[in-house]
């Protein structure tokens, strides 16, 4: 068998499950969070895979993080990964478009005791972000949502954190279909992306990459930025 042949989700599942098994321990809060998400129709196969959560976690902490904005919230699963790993006094802030979402991750915050720590904000990511005057800037800060206001996002992000803070920006890759510029009708996932990059390529003021993923959620990837 050669070890080299092509791969599918299939295979990347199983990898992910396998490591897990190691790495992750069962967690009733959380599983609990993915089916209430279930029972209110949330898309929660979209959400952040429980390794990606995980590694969000340990970044959270290996940070130092205090102070957290995610854009993005769906059922809250990333929320309450992040928001397990700040320190008693941190703060995490999640925005959210959907009522329905934003009620979901209010109740799945508060069974996981973080509801003091963890604000969701209902409305338009962008038009909150915009409100947002913070007397201390954000030490780190995810955007997972809609990909089309990208740059958007972006921008008001890099206003919004600290100098040295991080900004994550999840589905960079696309199945590797941002990259394919030969594709006739790329999808706004892919526009989105490509935008970024491109403002990304002249901005002076971050260092950043892509980094690839494949795991139960397919192939994929995100982006790490560090604003100077």
């Amino acid at each position: 068998m050669d070890r080299f042949a092509p791969t599918s989700v299939v295979d990347w599942a199983k990898s992910d499950a396998y490591h897990n098994s190691f790495l992750i321990r069962k967690d009733e809060v959380l599983d609990a969070a993915v089916q209430n998400g279930i029972d209110h129709g949330i898309p929660v196969e979209i959400a952040v895979s429980s390794a990606q959560g995980k590694f969000l976690n340990l970044l959270v902490k290996s940070l130092g993080v205090k102070r957290i904005l995610e854009v993005g919230t769906l059922g809250g699963y990333s929320s309450i990964w992040m928001g397990r790993a700040l320190p008693y006094d941190g703060e995490l802030i999640t925005l959210e478009l959907n009522e329905t979402h934003a009620k979901v991750a209010r109740e799945n915050l508060a069974k996981a005791g973080l509801d003091g720590r963890c604000k969701v904000i209902l409305g338009p990511a962008y038009d909150s972000m915009i409100k947002l005057h913070p007397e201390l800037p954000f030490d780190l800060i995810f955007i997972d949502a809609d990909k089309k206001s990208n740059v958007k996002y972006y921008e008001e992000a890099k206003r919004l954190v600290k100098r040295g803070g991080v900004i994550i920006v999840d589905n960079m890759v696309e199945y590797g279909n941002v990259s394919d510029l030969e594709k006739e009708s790329p999808s706004e996932w892919s526009v989105g992306v490509r935008e970024l990059l491109a403002v990304l390529k002249e901005d002076e003021e971050v260092e950043a990459t892509t980094i690839a993923t494949v795991g139960e959620r397919g192939f994929d990837g995100f982006l790490y930025a560090v604003r100077k």
